[in-house]
């Protein structure tokens, strides 16, 4: 072979070489490629034909339970999409594994179908094992109950709750739209750690939230529009906190009951706290705090906190006596603090329990104290059922069992008076001058500074229920020149509470624009805005 074959054949290896080396590199880089892209993670559901299993609308849950099976049964999979616009009609219930989440467009709509003639106990949604599941997140699409299709069942039955977990943790519902139901929006029994929140709930048959001997629930940022019952239940359940949820109902024989019930018979109660909700317009009471059953120490039901929210016109129901802005009993050491209580019927706060039940819903032990502090109370109503003898701001009918301590609280125009049975010592009697009652803006007027929602602006004048709060309440919250103590009211102790005095470097936007050479101009303007904040 001669040198020139020789160079040619060792260039053509040498290209073979650069060749090979090249793909090994793109093999490789493939190879890299695909082992660090994570895979897909959703299977979807749709009634176009797009989705991974899709829906005819009828018996969809046959197609949606074959999702969530393929989800339980594939680790590397976590969540079935349910996509919309679509009407998904179940016959039978959804069934959902641990680990999982179940989430749809919002315009998803899962529908029970006319005249499924379920048992009672049988939901829309549950748990695929019936031990027990976790880690389960239901949430963004739409459940229609389809009560009126279905009307020969009753509501507050057991009929048709909407979602149902048993022994289960570790569950959230969340952003979504529950409606027109035979039961429960979520009900979850022997279960901890649930969340519940930002949904809209309106007219099920029962409870929004219904939590049976559940631990750490939290309900927040909620809407919800009662029917039959409650808005949020706790029953037997520790560890919870309910907070800014919008609550309502409307005048009719199957409005429902309370807004918020917190209802003891056995187990531990001690740590539970209500706050920053407004309740309106319920058939019956804001809030029911009740305890009844065989007798229980006193750290079994204790420490209850209800504060920052805001009742009005709540207790509408003309067919029951125990309406109001809250009514409890059996329950130690509750504490209700820097509320407003407007319209309300009956009280705003009051000691009973209902009776003519086939239930006896007595407290069976002694010593029961509320403590009632930091409130506004105005405008109370008389009942309207036997109405005679309420409309006052505070009652206790069970002046043998049950104490109250009234503590800096301000009552204004209650229809029949301030106390009936208990009394204060340290109440104030005055207009509260709210910045707008009648569109339910209960900040308090300030010369110093009220906030409006979007700035601080001054007024004219001052509530009296400024710097007027108990004297050992914190105000650490309230803006730099607080008066060294908590105002009374929804605001006290909150960034939002109207100022003493003067705002420190606050300039009337008037001076600011106007030069004192404009003085008379500057008076005129000072005259028109602050008459139109009184």
């Amino acid at each position: 072979m001669n040198g020139k074959a020789l160079s040619h054949r060792w260039q053509n290896r040498k290209k073979t070489g650069i060749y090979l080396a090249i793909l090994i590199f793109l093999v490789s880089m493939g190879t890299t490629a695909l082992s660090t892209t994570s895979p897909n993670k959703t299977v979807y559901v749709a009634t176009d034909g797009s989705g991974d299993f899709n829906c005819d609308g009828s018996d969809d849950q046959v197609e949606i339970n074959k999702a969530l099976a393929c989800v339980a049964e594939n680790p590397q999979l976590t969540t079935v999409h349910l996509k919309g616009p679509s009407t998904y009609i179940i016959s039978d219930s959804i069934l959902i594994g641990n680990d999982t989440i179940l989430e749809g467009d919002p315009t998803a709509i899962i529908k029970l179908k006319d005249n499924a003639d379920w048992p009672r106990n049988k939901p829309l949604i549950t748990q695929m094992d019936k031990a027990g599941s976790h880690n389960i997140t239901i949430r963004g699409f739409e459940i229609n109950g389809n009560h009126n299709k279905n009307l020969d069942k009753k509501r507050g039955e057991g009929y048709h709750n909407l979602i149902h977990f048993l022994n289960s943790s570790n569950i959230q519902v969340h952003s979504m739209y529950m409606h027109n139901g035979h039961g429960d929006g979520l009900k979850v029994e022997r279960s901890s750690n649930i969340q519940f929140y930002d949904n809209r709930v309106y007219k099920l048959g029962h409870d929004g939230l219904y939590a049976i001997e559940c631990q750490n629930v939290e309900a927040w940022n909620n809407a919800i529009t009662c029917r039959t019952n409650s808005a949020l239940r706790i029953w037997n359940s520790n560890h919870v906190k309910l907070h800014d949820n919008l609550i309502n109902s409307f005048y009719h024989w199957s409005a429902g009951g309370p807004g918020i019930q917190i209802q003891k018979t056995t187990g531990v109660m001690n740590d539970i706290e209500v706050y920053n909700n407004t309740i309106h317009n319920t058939y019956g009471p804001g809030i029911w705090l009740l305890g009844y059953g065989n007798f229980y120490p006193r750290e079994e039901a204790q420490d209850v906190y209800i504060h920052h929210n805001i009742f009005y016109s709540t207790g509408t129901n003309p067919s029951i006596d125990w309406v109001g802005g809250i009514v409890a009993s059996g329950f130690y050491n509750t504490r209700i603090e820097n509320n407003v209580f407007d319209g309300v019927y009956h009280a705003a706060v009051i000691h009973m329990y209902p009776t003519g039940y086939s239930i006896d819903l007595s407290p069976k032990g002694t010593g029961y104290t509320t403590i009632v502090r930091n409130n506004i109370i105005v405008n109370t109503l008389p009942r309207k059922k036997e109405p005679s003898g309420t409309g006052y701001g505070v009652i206790n009918y069970l002046p043998g069992t049950h104490t109250f301590v009234l503590e800096n609280n301000c009552l204004y125009n209650n229809k029949a008076g301030n106390y009936k049975n208990c009394t204060s010592t340290t109440d104030i009697y005055a207009d509260p001058l709210f910045a707008n009652q009648k569109d339910h803006d209960y900040h308090l007027k300030s010369t110093g500074g009220r906030w409006n929602g979007k700035t601080w602006v001054k007024d004219l004048v001052s509530s009296p229920c400024i710097d007027a709060g108990y004297l050992g309440s914190d105000y650490s919250k309230e803006p730099g020149n607080n008066g060294g103590r908590i105002n009374i009211g929804r605001y006290g102790n909150t960034e939002y509470a109207s100022i003493s005095g003067d705002i420190p470097g606050y300039v009337v936007w008037w001076n600011q624009i106007f030069s004192p050479q404009w003085k008379n101009l500057r008076f005129l303007l000072r005259t028109i805005f602050y008459s139109s904040s009184i």
